[in-house]
């Protein structure tokens, strides 16, 4: 605050005025914490428009607090002319210590106009901390941050606060406040100019309207209006008070902010926290075609995967530069270890030769030669290595096994003050994992619930199948006490006696080792309590699972050992989550909730947008079939069908596609050996072999010619 109020002294002592839009945006920080940007040494602050000029000096200048936030005023509208600088911003030798224990050390970075940056790593690994180090939120121990002056950076926390009465419009506007202002003062200069004309109104109009225009300030809120909806708030919500507002939808609103404000470089910490599938992908077309550069921090590989054009790997002693977007960094990193480690490998070979020449020579005829190679070695420096991230070995053991039909549900529905769903029909089969999709507010929760038994429907009726055993994970995880130990936090209920090893090494299996595993659950991070919670589930030794966002607070590496345990899961799967990437992998059905009713497809979610982007295609509807004989809710087909399906009588008996699958790949494979052995020249000569063969060829064709029909069928018909 100190540095606002003498750049308000200097002001005043140099005999000219603040101009009214200085005024309005100086006072529109103070009510504006939501999201930070800072100014390096001697920056010179310059309204577009004219006058005002403030020049801090004595180092960085300090953000001031108000109510425990944070916000500068670098809330200063766009300079013209400033992207002509290609480096935006620079850090050189960063190092961060908490506790005497460093988080990371040494690190360096450029960011250039147009970049838009991922930034990866290991839960704890720091990145949240370099964000705000960039931001100015804190400060490095050693290392140097440059900036133009006149760059603008804006953060994204990933918890904002906001304890205020501001409606939500007046949250996501007040970034836009400057523009506001200059609307306010072109429409009193055209008074003034209707009154009485001079050039001095004119040209200071002609200004004004210019950079209206520049900037889409006759739009704004068009633009506002835009924004609030894409992150999936609803006009009725515009200008109710933040205070009324969730904790997620206030980091959405704060979210909405940031992007309206367009600073020169954007620093997103989890943006698609809180964020349904229609508002990520929203966000994603929004991102890859704003102004602004960009550091993002997600666990979304889909989001990463659409925006980002680089990726740095937040190592504890560097940052690791790979191009393209997050697949392309798994592939290079892929490629690069494998390059490393067979230059290792080889320089591991040549010391081995080496000493092994030394040793045999060093007091021989070559010892001129073998005290050239000892210079050699020592001369010689390490290859890098690059280590493989760890990924939990998650397991949910060998449950029981459970009757064919898992849950079975006759037309309920249910509602609070609206209804969620009405007249679902639903049966889960074992073996099946089913992925629920649907908007912010459609129900999916509820319908896990309901599904489960802890919610009563409506009406309708819901049955769990013979020898079923449910264990249920909370997206709020809320079950498990804060004050006991992880050890104790994950002991069954139904298996009093298991020991404490057992336990230590159920959680191991999770990523939870050491000192870790005796601190109270209150005390751990998001991710250890996730962890600890699916540890707990794996305790129960349920043979359905039922998981109510199971990635949130889980890192990328963590996420893949969630899907590869749960594809190995012997048992049922019911999920909701908005991870796409995640439903990809593990779905084999998807279940989504669409106003009011709720449509199943067949296969994970690039399956199910393949399914509608062909249906837009085709101006005809496709024929909607009961995903089993008892079932109301339709189930759409991939194909659009000729003739109504639900009337078709079968051919073959009752079978999973997969199961048929699995026989067609062994089908195929059986036909390949056939092929190669009739190739074989030495089998020509055999005749009775040659037709033995020919036999067993036309039968396993035959064969698949049945199973391709059966598959088919399944697939329409199941």
């Amino acid at each position: 605050m100190q540095s606002l109020a003498n750049a308000w002294n200097m002001k005043a002592s140099s005999g000219s005025g603040l101009c009214p839009t200085w005024i309005v945006i100086v006072s529109s920080l103070i009510f504006s914490p939501f999201f930070c940007t800072k100014e390096l040494p001697g920056a010179l602050l310059e309204h577009p428009l004219g006058s005002s000029r403030n020049h801090i000096s004595g180092g960085r200048a300090k953000p001031f607090a108000m109510v425990g936030q944070c916000t500068t005023i670098g809330h200063l509208p766009p300079v013209q002319g400033q992207m002509t600088l290609m480096i935006l911003l620079s850090a050189r030798d960063l190092t961060r210590q908490f506790d005497a224990e460093p988080v990371f050390a040494g690190l360096g970075l450029e960011i250039r106009a147009g970049d838009r940056v991922g930034l990866v790593g290991p839960n704890g690994s720091g990145k949240t901390t370099l964000l705000n180090i960039l931001a100015g939120l804190d400060e490095p121990d050693t290392g140097v941050i440059d900036t133009p002056r006149t760059v603008r950076v804006g953060l994204l926390e990933q918890q904002p606060n906001l304890a205020d009465e501001r409606s939500l419009w007046d949250e996501a506007a007040g970034g836009l406040q400057w523009l506001y202002e200059l609307q306010r003062e072109s429409e009193t200069l055209a008074e003034q100019i209707g009154q009485e004309s001079s050039k001095t109104l004119l040209t200071r109009y002609d200004t004004v309207h210019a950079t209206l225009e520049q900037h889409s300030g006759f739009q704004i809120d068009h633009r506002v209006a835009e924004v609030l909806e894409g992150l999936g708030f609803e006009a009725v919500d515009f200008h109710r008070p933040l205070t009324t507002f969730s904790g997620g939808q206030q980091a959405r609103a704060s979210l909405a902010r940031l992007l309206l404000t367009d600073p020169d470089v954007m620093l997103l910490d989890e943006p698609t926290n809180h964020l349904d599938i229609a508002a990520t992908e929203w966000l994603e077309s929004f991102l890859v075609r704003a102004r602004p550069a960009m550091i993002l921090v997600s666990h979304d590989r889909f989001f990463l995967d659409k925006v980002v054009t680089r990726v740095l790997e937040l190592r504890p002693d560097r940052l690791d530069s790979y191009s393209g977007n997050f697949s392309a960094y798994r592939r290079q990193r892929s490629e690069r270890q494998e390059r490393l480690g067979k230059q290792a490998r080889k320089q591991q070979d040549f010391v081995a030769r080496t000493e092994d020449f030394i040793r045999r020579n060093q007091y021989g005829q070559k010892h001129k030669q073998a005290a050239d190679r000892i210079r050699k070695l020592e001369r010689l420096g390490d290859i890098e290595q690059i280590d493989n991230f760890s990924v939990p070995p998650m397991t949910f053991g060998e449950p029981a096994r459970s009757g064919e039909i898992v849950i079975e549900a006759i037309e309920i529905s249910k509602g609070f003050a609206e209804p969620l769903f009405e007249d679902l029909t639903l049966r889960v089969e074992r073996g099946q994992r089913l992925g629920i999709l649907g908007p912010n507010g459609s129900g999916k929760t509820t319908l896990l619930k309901t599904l489960l038994g802890d919610l009563q429907p409506d009406q309708g009726s819901v049955r769990l199948g013979h020898n079923v055993e449910p264990a249920y994970f909370d997206q709020g995880i809320d079950q498990i006490p804060d004050d006991l130990d992880l050890v104790e936090a994950v002991r069954p209920p139904n298996n009093p006696d298991v020991t404490p090893g057992q336990l230590r090494n159920l959680l191991a299996r999770f990523g939870l080792t050491g000192d870790i595993v005796l601190q109270h659950f209150g005390h751990c991070s998001g991710g250890e309590q996730s962890k600890t919670a699916l540890a707990r589930l794996a305790a129960l030794n349920a043979n359905l699972l039922i998981l109510d966002e199971p990635t949130n607070h889980l890192d990328l590496w963590a996420r893949d050992g969630l899907e590869r345990a749960l594809c190995e899961f012997a048992g049922t799967v019911l999920f909701v989550t908005h991870d796409r990437f995640f439903i990809d992998q593990i779905a084999t059905h998807v279940l989504v909730i669409e106003e009011d009713r709720c449509r199943i497809y067949d296969g994970n979610y690039s399956q199910y947008l393949a399914f509608h982007e062909n249906n837009e295609a085709d101006t005809s509807q496709p024929q909607p079939v009961a995903s089993n004989p008892t079932a109301s809710n339709a189930r759409p087909v991939l194909e659009p069908a000729e003739t109504d399906i639900s009337q078709r009588t079968r051919q073959f008996p009752y079978r999973k596609a997969v199961e048929i699958e699995a026989e067609i790949s062994e089908a195929e494979l059986r036909k390949e050996e056939l092929e190669e052995q009739m190739a074989d020249p030495d089998i020509h000569r055999d005749t009775d072999r040659m037709t033995q063969l020919v036999g067993s060829y036309e039968i396993v064709q035959d064969e698949l010619e049945m199973l391709m029909a059966h598959w088919e069928e399944s697939i329409e018909l199941n």
